[in-house]
């Protein structure tokens, strides 16, 4: 029988005074072959809806994710509900032509992309706009000043950049307040507590981790990926690479296993101890692991639990690069 979880915890996103949900949703995944292989419809709604039942209320798609489609999905579950839902989605990808993508945030098109994702959403307000990529040909000033138009006229309420450098969300905060800074953070990639945590701190940006399981392979170092999966081109899903990672992911669970709880959970409670303002969106397309997740904000990790954390992560050191070197070019450094 399946035991009701505790009432999902919040947390203040930046220094807006918002509440969202301690642990957010990713919906990347949602989106029918978009990243990590086929997904069935109907199971991601009733995700979207057994999300609402568990508190789990800030929500985080993008225009990219499906060319649409993700957007799209959401839109009948969020129309009854959309006093419930964080919503924030993001802008700066658009199709190149040839089956793929680029960025563009240039001024004049965020208007247009706004006005779009409103139309698929069907809502008259964004509560959380980010910028997905920074462009190196477009002055962050110029950007985030376009963005700032689109507060002012009521379409969105709070703004964000995502795998942005500190210098960036530096530039990005003195031209408009940013709530909150998106960036891949797990026990596997923390490349973020360098400099971009340290800026957030110090800029009261909340910071908001994507792929916080390391996209699956903390739950698993040797996943079946289908032929479409997002995966395949990431150095880190190497079958050798796996191997090597497999004696940190086996020193995970077995200390999951003697806290009672999942290793999603461990990861999800570890990153939730790094900051009070750490807002974590785990993504998913099933219910069970959305219920898995969401239990994670109850999950409090002794001083002795966090040492030991940090002993396996010194002894096995984390083999792979996230990203391969196309999709690394586009993150801002």
């Amino acid at each position: 029988m399946e035991t009701t979880p505790p009432l999902m915890k919040t947390r203040e996103l930046g220094r807006t005074g918002q509440q969202v949900s301690a642990v957010g949703m990713g919906c990347m995944s949602m989106a029918s072959d978009y990243a990590y292989g086929p997904s069935d419809e109907r199971e991601a709604v009733a995700t979207l809806h057994r999300a609402l039942d568990l508190g789990v209320t800030f929500w985080d798609t993008a225009d990219v994710y499906g060319f649409g489609s993700n957007e799209e999905l959401l839109r009948p579950v969020l129309a009854p509900n959309r006093s419930r839902v964080f919503l924030a989605t993001k802008f700066g990808f658009v199709a190149d032509g040839a089956g793929g993508s680029r960025v563009d945030v240039r001024p004049e098109r965020i208007t247009a992309a706004c006005e779009a994702s409103l139309r698929r959403l069907g809502t008259d307000v964004i509560d959380l706009y980010y910028a997905h990529r920074i462009d190196p040909a477009v002055p962050v000033e110029e950007m985030v000043g376009a963005m700032a138009a689109l507060v002012q006229a009521g379409k969105v309420r709070f703004l964000g950049v995502s795998e942005a450098s500190a210098a960036s969300l530096r530039r990005a905060a003195a031209t408009h307040p940013i709530a909150a800074l998106q960036s891949e953070y797990s026990l596997f990639t923390r490349d973020v507590e360098a400099d971009i945590l340290p800026a957030c701190r110090e800029l009261g940006v909340s910071l908001v981790p994507f792929s916080p399981l390391g996209r699956g392979l903390l739950t698993d170092p040797g996943p079946q990926l289908a032929a479409h999966d997002l995966r395949r081109s990431m150095p880190r899903f190497g079958e050798a690479v796996g191997d090597a990672n497999a004696p940190l992911v086996a020193g995970l669970q077995q200390l999951a296993t003697e806290n009672g709880i999942s290793t999603a959970q461990l990861a999800l409670a570890w990153l939730l101890a790094q900051d009070a303002h750490l807002v974590p969106i785990p993504g998913t397309k099933r219910p069970k692991y959305l219920a898995e997740n969401a239990a994670a904000a109850a999950v409090a990790l002794s001083p002795a639990d966090l040492q030991r954390l940090a002993g396996l992560l010194a002894t096995h050191p984390v083999v792979g690069a996230r990203y391969g070197e196309g999709a690394l070019k586009l993150v801002n450094r």
